[in-house]
C-alpha cells in the first residue's frame, strides 16, 4: 500500500489532527496511519473513537497542547474547533500548513480515479454503506469513508481498499462537499436544512448545482427522479451536463421511465420491503428483499442499485448484497428487548422528514404503542423548522421531548424544547417535556407495556438513553 502523493502539497510525513475523535476525523486518521504517515491528535474528551485510535498506535492528547504541532508537516482541524485553540494558533505562527477536515480530505481524494460521492439531505450514511457493500461483494475493493460504523466494514466507519474506487459520504453543510473531486455524484434528495448556513432552499439548490457541475467529462450523475428539487436542479443545468458528456441515471418509485424503477412493492409485518427491478441492459427482473425497515430505505437501495448498474455491476450481486445488508449504526438500530417484548431502537433522525420516515417505519412493524424520545439538534434547526417538527410525530403514541442539543451553537433564549411540546399539543400529539435522562428512563420503565416500541431519536447524545434502559 503506497502513500498518496498529495500532489498539491510538498512532501509530508507527520500529520497532527485537532479534534481527532470525531467520526470523520478519526476515519481519516486511521486511513493516513495505514497509508504509512505518522499521525498524532488531540480532542477535548476521551470516547470510543479515541480508544480505537490509541489501539491503532495513534497517540491522542486530551485537551490542547501547543507543543504537539511544533514538528508537524501539516495540521488538520475540525470545523468545530475554536479558532483561538492553542494548537491551531501555534501552528499558524510557525507557518505549518493548516487544513479544515473537508479541504484536507479533498486533497487525499485527488489520487483516486473513481470517487463516488453520496449526497442529499437524508439517507447519505445508509446509501454510502449500501454502495460500499455492493462494490465489495462485486470484487471492486473500494476505499470507503462513511458517517457511521457497519458490519461489512468490521464495525468500523472506513475501509482501505486497493483500487481507484473511493466511496464517500458527502454533506452539503458549509458547502463541504464542494471540496471533494468526484467521478460520480449521487443525489438522494434536496430539502431545507442547515439554515444556520444556508439562507433557504434556493441557496441549497445552488450548492447542489455547483456540486454536480464539478463532475468531470464522462462523469456519472445518479439522481432521484421523484424529488422535485433534484429534478429542478438537474434540468436547470442540463445543457452544461450534455456539453460535458455527463451520464445521467435516475431512480424512482413512481416513474417507469427512470433508469432503475421499483415495481410490485410490498411490506411485511416487520416493516421490511420487497420490490422488483428490471435490468435495463438485458430485461431480466430481480426481486429485492430488504432487511432494514421503511420506505425511505427503498429509495436508498434504489440509489445503490443505480450506482452499481452505472459501474457495470450485475444486479444479482446487488440483490444478494442488499438482502444481507443489516443497516448502519444508529439507523433504526435495534438495541435491546427490555421486560416482556418491549423493544428499544435508536435512530439518528434529527430533521422532520427523517423523523416522519423513522416513525412510519416503526408503525409498519407489529407493535402496541410507539413511544418516541426525541432530542432536537441545534437551536437554529429547531427554530426555523418548528412547524415542520410539530407535524412529524403523528405516527407515535407518545412523544417525549428533551432539551435541545446545542452542538456548534449558543443558546440565545429564542427557542426551547418546551416550544415544540406546546406546538405538538396544539396538533393533538400526546407529548411531554422531560429534561433529565434518568427521569426519562424511570418514566419509560413505568409506562411501557408488552408489545411497545421505544425509539430514541436525535443526532446528539440521546443514544446514551437507550443504553440506560
Amino acid at each position: 500500500m503506497k502513500k498518496t502523493s498529495f500532489s498539491s502539497l510538498k512532501s509530508i510525513n507527520k500529520i497532527h489532527m485537532i479534534g481527532i475523535g470525531g467520526i470523520s476525523m478519526s476515519a481519516i486518521a486511521l486511513v493516513l496511519k495505514k497509508l504509512g504517515y505518522t499521525v498524532t491528535g488531540s480532542d477535548k474528551s476521551k470516547g470510543e473513537m479515541v480508544e480505537i485510535l490509541e489501539k491503532s498506535d495513534i497517540p491522542v492528547y486530551i485537551g490542547s497542547n501547543a507543543e504537539l504541532v511544533k514538528d508537524c508537516d501539516v495540521v488538520v482541524y475540525t470545523s468545530a474547533i475554536n479558532q483561538h485553540d492553542p494548537e491551531f494558533v501555534r501552528a499558524k505562527s510557525l507557518g505549518v500548513p493548516c487544513f479544515e477536515r473537508a479541504k484536507f480530505l479533498g486533497l487525499l481524494l485527488e489520487d483516486y480515479e473513481k470517487t463516488i460521492c453520496i449526497s442529499g439531505t437524508h439517507g447519505k450514511t445508509t446509501t454510502t454503506s449500501m454502495i460500499a457493500s455492493i462494490l465489495i461483494d462485486a470484487g471492486l475493493d473500494p476505499n470507503v469513508q462513511v458517517g457511521s460504523k457497519f458490519k461489512k466494514l468490521d464495525n468500523l466507519n472506513y475501509r482501505i481498499g486497493d483500487s481507484g474506487f473511493f466511496v464517500l459520504e458527502s454533506c452539503e453543510y458549509v458547502d463541504s462537499f464542494l471540496n471533494f473531486p468526484h467521478h460520480s455524484a449521487i443525489i438522494l434528495n434536496i430539502e431545507e436544512d442547515h439554515l444556520d448556513y444556508f439562507s433557504g432552499i434556493e441557496e441549497i439548490k445552488n450548492s447542489f448545482r455547483k456540486f454536480i457541475l464539478m463532475l468531470p467529462k464522462h462523469g456519472k450523475l445518479i439522481i432521484n427522479k421523484d424529488d422535485t428539487n433534484c429534478m429542478d436542479v438537474v434540468n436547470s443545468i442540463k445543457s452544461e451536463l450534455e456539453k460535458n458528456s455527463v451520464d445521467i441515471y435516475t431512480f424512482s418509485l413512481s416513474e417507469p421511465t427512470a433508469t432503475i424503477y421499483a415495481k410490485n412493492i410490498s411490506c411485511n409485518i416487520k416493516g421490511f420491503y420487497s420490490f422488483d427491478v428490471t435490468d435495463p441492459k438485458n430485461g431480466n427482473t430481480y426481486n429485492f428483499y430488504l432487511t432494514v425497515p421503511g420506505i425511505h430505505n427503498v429509495y436508498d437501495a434504489l440509489a445503490s442499485i443505480t450506482t452499481a448498474y452505472a459501474y457495470g455491476v450485475e444486479l444479482d450481486v446487488a440483490q444478494k448484497s442488499l438482502h444481507e445488508f443489516c443497516g448502519a449504526k444508529r439507523r433504526f438500530e435495534f438495541k435491546k428487548e427490555i421486560s416482556d417484548n418491549i423493544l428499544v431502537y435508536d435512530d439518528y433522525a434529527h430533521h422532520p422528514t427523517e423523523i416522519k420516515a423513522t416513525l412510519a417505519a416503526a408503525k409498519q412493524k407489529e407493535h402496541h404503542n410507539i413511544i418516541a424520545v426525541f432530542q432536537p439538534h441545534t437551536f437554529t434547526r429547531t427554530k426555523e423548522l418548528l412547524d415542520d417538527f410539530s407535524t412529524a410525530f403523528f405516527d407515535c403514541d407518545l412523544a417525549i421531548i428533551t432539551d435541545i442539543y446545542a452542538a456548534r451553537e449558543i443558546d440565545d433564549g429564542s427557542i426551547s424544547s418546551k416550544d415544540l411540546v406546546e406546538k405538538l399539543k396544539k396538533n393533538k400529539v400526546n407529548s411531554i417535556y422531560m429534561q433529565d435522562f434518568e427521569e426519562i428512563v424511570k418514566h419509560l420503565k413505568n409506562i411501557a407495556k408488552p408489545g411497545d416500541i421505544i425509539l430514541t431519536m436525535g443526532a446528539g447524545d440521546i443514544t446514551k438513553l437507550s443504553d440506560m434502559l
